[in-house]
């Protein structure tokens, strides 16, 4: 049953925040930072929504692929050492210093391991846009709506979905593919992205429009 402060919430937001934007016609899956460092018990970047996420992604993509979407990984690389491009956001959040090439936490989890026809975005910064060529790829492939999976609700799917919409593209957050370390930031994220920035459908609501296409 909704708590009174739900519904005060609900009331709030009605005919103000909620709008659905739907999907368009040509979509693409973008699969954030699925990393072995978010799934392995014991390390510091261990999310247990995230391993959940991984395993729920795995329909996703394999439809996705079927259907002959264009399918684009990111993962997270720093020089290690310095790890001067990582600028202060690795100051801001060290933990994230474990992304260096040959580390066995910054390789992608194997369920869901991009093909080698794939495309995998390096990126530094919580968004997959910022610093990247998603942009411009996405509009030369003529892709009018962005699929998100991945990790974290709170960090690179936030960023990456407020992102999306201002890059014009219609953005869709699957419910069950993306995870966080605790439920609470992971709901709040998905109630704001859901509210102002695209719309958070569930897995079979995306299975049921890929099979569409």
């Amino acid at each position: 049953m909704a708590s009174a402060a739900d519904n005060s919430l609900t009331e709030n937001y009605s005919g103000v925040w909620g709008n659905r934007i739907g999907f368009g016609r040509h979509p693409a899956l973008l699969m954030i930072d699925f990393m072995q460092g978010y799934t392995t018990e014991g390390a510091p970047l261990f999310a247990p929504g995230v391993v959940s996420a991984v395993d729920e992604s795995v329909a996703l993509l394999a439809t996705a692929r079927q259907t002959g979407i264009p399918v684009i990984h990111t993962n997270i690389r720093y020089h290690a050492g310095h790890f001067a491009d990582g600028g202060i956001w690795v100051k801001k959040a060290p933990v994230m210093k474990d992304m260096v090439e040959g580390n066995p936490l910054a390789a992608f989890c194997t369920q869901v391991t991009p093909l080698a026809a794939e495309v995998v975005l390096t990126k530094q910064y919580a968004s997959a846009f910022f610093g990247t060529s998603l942009a411009p790829m996405l509009v030369a492939l003529g892709v009018d709506t962005l699929l998100l999976a991945g990790c974290s609700t709170s960090g690179c799917i936030r960023a990456s979905a407020v992102d999306a919409v201002q890059h014009g593209f219609r953005t869709i957050v699957v419910r069950e593919c993306v995870g966080d370390r605790h439920p609470g930031p992971h709901e709040a994220n998905l109630f704001d992205i859901d509210s102002k920035y695209g719309d958070v459908v569930t897995k079979k609501e995306a299975l049921d429009y890929l099979n569409r296409l």
